[in-house]
């Protein structure tokens, strides 16, 4: 073996020492992944969040991962002759594009469980309505009716402690039922929130477009690594966050707020994202804390 060899070695060996204290700190803790946006439409990149998540369970995570299906959901809607419409970033959803999008999140859901298992564990594939996990009310979007998009309004976890605590990694598709048990599409990043809250979860992860968060979007020298709630809710207050960032940044100070003991936006687009921001002393993403 040659000093080239050996060296290659020893920087694999440092990056496992690296590791080891969040390891260490993560053991046995539960972590929720929200899953969505341009990293399913990618093979290549749906391998390694899978592979990703797959690792953090098999090293003592607990992982639960939310996923999305915006694009797939728009794609089959336009496949049928139908137009997507937006209020707000909410999908207008009437009765027809609400059994489209449950059927398209089931599909998705369990392919990712396919993924899973062909990895040597064991997943299993729920959405909102299983168990009564997530139950809803009609949301509005500025007093618009825009159908069957629900507000979360009470979380059951009892079949997620249960799949846990039976080694089963949970994938949830966000779809809950109101009170008369109507069905509703719930945007995925509520979900993943109101899901990481209710499991008192140590970690929240969001896999989005963008590398994270800006006091500039224009400025890629103002990007933020780390904060914790207080300059994150001064940050909020400033104006400068606008677009998709600000329900996500809302997610992340509820959480937290909530009892998450830290949430993570990530470039969902960068492969192994999730063990770079986890497992190293700098990480990729943005995160609060508390």
């Amino acid at each position: 073996m040659n000093d080239e060899e050996m060296k290659q070695i020893q920087d694999k060996a440092s990056v496992l020492i690296e590791a080891l204290p969040y390891i260490r700190e993560f053991n046995r803790k539960i972590i929720v992944i929200k899953y969505g946006g341009s990293a399913m439409s990618d093979d290549t990149i749906k391998e390694s969040v899978v592979k990703d998540v797959t690792l953090l369970k098999l090293v003592g995570f607990k992982p639960v991962i939310v996923h999305g299906g915006g694009k797939e959901i728009s794609r089959w809607i336009e496949k049928v002759g139908m137009e997507p419409h937006f209020v707000n970033g909410l999908r207008v959803t009437d009765s027809d594009t609400m059994e489209i999008a449950e059927m398209v999140l089931n599909k998705v859901n369990k392919q990712l469980v396919t993924m899973i298992e062909s990895l040597g564990i064991k997943g299993c594939g729920i959405s909102g309505k299983d168990g009564g996990l997530l139950k809803v009310r009609k949301r509005l979007a500025d007093g618009e009716d825009i159908g069957f998009v629900g507000e979360i309004t009470e979380v059951d976890t009892t079949v997620i402690e249960h799949l846990l605590e039976d080694d089963f990694l949970p994938v949830v598709a966000p779809i809950g039922m109101d009170s008369e048990y109507q069905t509703y599409n719930i945007n995925a990043d509520d979900a993943a929130c109101a899901i990481a809250k209710a499991l008192k979860a140590e970690k929240l992860a969001f896999l989005t477009d963008i590398k994270g968060i800006y006091r500039d979007v224009n400025d890629p020298s103002t990007f933020i690594s780390r904060m914790n709630i207080t300059e994150a809710r001064s940050l909020l207050e400033s104006g400068y966050i606008g677009g998709g960032m600000l329900p996500k940044l809302n997610n992340c100070i509820d959480a937290v707020v909530g009892g998450v003991n830290n949430v993570s936006i990530l470039d969902g687009r960068v492969l192994h994202c999730l063990l770079l921001e986890i497992f190293t002393d700098q990480g990729i993403g943005s995160a609060i804390y508390k």
